[in-house]
């Protein structure tokens, strides 16, 4: 897919292994391959411990692997990790913003780190303040941000320096809806300005929103891949009926409707009933004397593909 030369990231059997506390040697990533070409929004969506922020760390070039081929940019992250780091942006899970400088200064100071000239690095941080809407808050206490804006000036600061590729672990957790939406769009715009992001989630409508194509890990090996659209298809039907009963009562009314659908899944709060007409299957629940306590019928996400390939949800 795509001319070679527009591969920003390859990886061929990648693997991560350390040891752990008690000694035993944990794998963590177990050999995975993937191509991210340039101007992609590209995913990584699984569980905590899936291997997603070692793989990202990996591409990052400050964790080396354990085993396989590892290109970012054209380069070898063991022979350059400095060029390498020089055209990446980080944005890491946890806020790492200096709480004694104030918000211009965390994005200056920073871009100092990089020897962009003062007057340029100036410039680029007014830019960055107003691609992010903090220009009001430049003279502010990092302190005094809230969860959004913290995350907004996080991602200004990993921009400093103009990167290629933007990677971003778990850009969004901890913030309400509506920061999440704001981020969402500045997110967006970057990509429209061809920038490659690099995204890992947790929460699948941020997939779905983001990616343009995304692997979904699972115990450190890669359980499917494709755009989000093609992995619906592929992995589930095209609605989803669900279905609410007496708490214990699950179990027993599934078996009752297993036909009803191309697949039946029982969580703890509800059943879900996989088919392309949704409401066809509430029908016909009603007609077999069962009788709900609430019901929903939706269209397939990520969420239902995930609970296919692992058979559990990715809060468990």
């Amino acid at each position: 897919m795509g001319d070679p030369s527009d591969t920003m990231i390859r990886a061929r059997g990648l693997r991560k292994s350390f040891e752990s506390r008690s000694g035993d040697v944990v794998e963590a990533v177990k050999g995975i391959d993937i191509d991210v070409h340039r101007g992609e929004a590209f995913g990584f969506l699984g569980p905590n411990g899936a291997g997603k922020s070692s793989t990202m760390r990996m591409i990052a070039a400050v964790s080396p692997s354990s085993g396989g081929e590892l290109s970012i940019l054209g380069m070898d992250p063991a022979q350059d990790g400095p060029a390498i780091r020089a055209r990446l942006g980080v944005c890491p899970q946890e806020d790492t913003l200096d709480n004694e400088l104030n918000v211009f200064d965390n994005l200056y100071i920073y871009g100092r780190y990089f020897g962009i000239p003062r007057r340029e690095v100036r410039e680029r941080a007014e830019e960055l303040l107003d691609f992010v809407q903090l220009t009001e808050k430049a003279k502010s206490k990092v302190e005094d941000l809230s969860g959004g804006m913290k995350r907004r000036l996080t991602i200004a600061r990993s921009l400093i320096n103009r990167p290629d590729i933007l990677l971003l672990d778990e850009p969004t957790t901890g913030l309400d809806p509506q920061a999440r939406h704001v981020l969402w769009d500045r997110l967006f715009r970057l990509k429209q300005q061809g920038v490659t992001l690099v995204i890992t989630t947790h929460y699948m409508d941020e997939a779905e929103q983001l990616t343009d194509r995304l692997v979904v890990m699972d115990k450190g090996v890669i359980a499917a891949e494709g755009s989000p659209l093609q992995l619906i298809r592929e992995h589930s039907t095209r609605e989803v009926a669900e279905l609410r009963f007496p708490v214990g009562d699950h179990e027993a009314t599934a078996e009752k409707i297993a036909d009803l659908g191309s697949r039946v899944e029982v969580l703890p709060d509800r059943i879900l009933v996989y088919s392309d007409d949704g409401e066809q299957v509430l029908e016909q629940v009603h007609d077999r004397g069962q009788r709900p306590v609430a019901t929903l019928v939706r269209r397939s996400t990520l969420e239902d593909v995930f609970l296919r390939l692992t058979g559990r949800t990715l809060v468990d």
